[in-house]
């Protein structure tokens, strides 16, 4: 009998007869669309040591009506690749498969190839009762730590109230696999994301944390609650994650790593791969990321939140107060009417902040750092970028950062901390 989330927003019937071990913890979802060689993702995950809990790997192969044949050829030798694992694993540790080469046009990608996925764990789980059972994002061309499982089922035990976590990961930004020019357009890409996640817990929002589809994981319970994943064919590890973050309570494992692939790809309209080709295909164009004063006027923007709620100015008093060019954003999505609609409905402080913070979230900050970007202060070059923040939290080591390898590291263990960090933006 399906419960309540698969009626309403499932879209696949059952997938798979084998029933789940009744120990089932964890289960790995893995979307793969023209993959050369899955094995390497499915042995680091084979390899990892085991968790108290039985693990499945769902694998969902994936295709458009419209792709090529060379790509529905591909598919198929995966399938039967996958199969020989399906074959030869046990139910402690299982692999299961599934494949749809004919996907609508309109959906295909890997927003609605994790969808029947993790739709897929959730019957799974279901059917022996494990409704805090968690669900696993990686992807084909991705790699673990050996402790990856086991992490995650411990993170998940001593967090009892999280719904979610984002798992630490580290592009590789060396090696033979690609070429140089592909490492350092990762190392770029990498950089911009890890200076974006910095710059904008240093303006106080409260809920900036990494969304990479490969490194993420959450409770089934909390998937459900919230709606499952979406069908978008890029981004859809930031628009799901978010709707996870905002149940409160989100944490960051950092006491394992994930490796996701640093190749480059036409498939989809933005993103790691897309970023790579696009840098491949002018390396000589400087990476560009977000002026670092767009994040200086957020942070004066949140500063004001207690005003909001105390006296509910207009907007057309906070000039000298807020940026101009914040009044501009905000006048274009009618700030005071959201600003009384919120209090109205708020019992106090703490629940007109928590209120603030559902319209005024990671989709809308992101709208307000393009709204610079395009009106007042353009992208500069992310080596820039990220100097300027390290100054502004004085960070004591700056001289001894001397490469762009240098750089992406001290922003790794910026993030791998987990800390807010704290800076003047003067």
């Amino acid at each position: 009998m399906l419960n309540q989330y698969l009626r309403k927003y499932g879209i696949r019937p059952a997938l798979f007869d084998k029933f789940p071990n009744e120990e089932l913890g964890i289960s790995v979802v893995i979307p793969a669309s023209n993959e050369m060689d899955i094995h390497q993702s499915l042995s680091a995950l084979y390899n990892c040591r085991r968790p108290d809990c039985a693990v499945e790997v769902v694998v969902i192969i994936n295709a458009s009506e419209t792709d090529s044949e060379e790509v529905v050829a591909q598919n198929r030798k995966t399938y039967q690749a996958c199969k020989i694992w399906e074959d030869h694993s046990d139910s402690a540790f299982r692999v299961l498969v599934y494949m749809e080469n004919d996907m609508p046009k309109k959906h295909a990608g890997v927003g609605l190839a994790r969808k029947i996925g993790m739709d897929e764990t959730v019957r799974r789980f279901e059917m022996i009762g494990n409704k805090n059972g968690v669900i696993a994002c990686f992807d084909a061309d991705s790699q673990c730590e050996p402790n990856y499982l086991e992490e995650i089922y411990a993170h998940f035990r001593l967090n009892p109230n999280t719904p979610g976590c984002s798992i630490q990961f580290k592009h590789p930004t060396f090696g033979t696999e690609f070429s140089s020019k592909t490492y350092l357009g990762i190392t770029y890409y990498e950089l911009h994301l890890r200076y974006y996640n910095q710059a904008l817990r240093a303006t106080g929002f409260p809920h900036a944390f990494h969304t990479v589809g490969s490194s993420m994981a959450v409770r089934c319970q909390a998937y459900q609650k919230q709606g499952g994943m979406n069908r978008r064919q890029a981004g859809e590890d930031f628009y799901f994650l978010h709707k996870i973050i905002g149940l409160g309570n989100f944490t960051e494992l950092n006491t394992t790593c994930v490796y996701p692939s640093p190749r480059p790809s036409n498939r989809v309209p933005f993103g790691t791969g897309k970023a790579i080709n696009d840098y491949l295909e002018a390396p000589s164009k400087i990476y560009y990321s977000y002026n670092l004063s767009a994040f200086k006027y957020l942070k004066i923007f949140f500063q004001n939140i207690p005003e909001f709620y105390l006296n509910t100015p207009s907007l057309v008093t906070m000039g000298g107060v807020i940026p101009y060019v914040m009044i501009d954003f905000l006048n274009a999505y009618f700030f005071d009417e959201r600003m009384a609609e919120i209090k109205r409905n708020s019992s106090g402080f703490s629940s007109f902040q928590k209120r603030f913070y559902r319209w005024f979230n990671a989709f809308m900050v992101l709208k307000f750092v393009h709204f610079v970007r395009d009106n007042a202060h353009p992208n500069v070059n992310v080596e820039r970028a990220a100097f300027d923040l390290l100054r502004e939290m004085n960070y004591e080591k700056i001289d001894e950062v001397r490469s762009l390898s240098d750089l992406l590291e001290v922003y790794r263990e910026l993030d791998r901390q987990g800390k807010p960090i704290s800076a003047s933006f003067k």
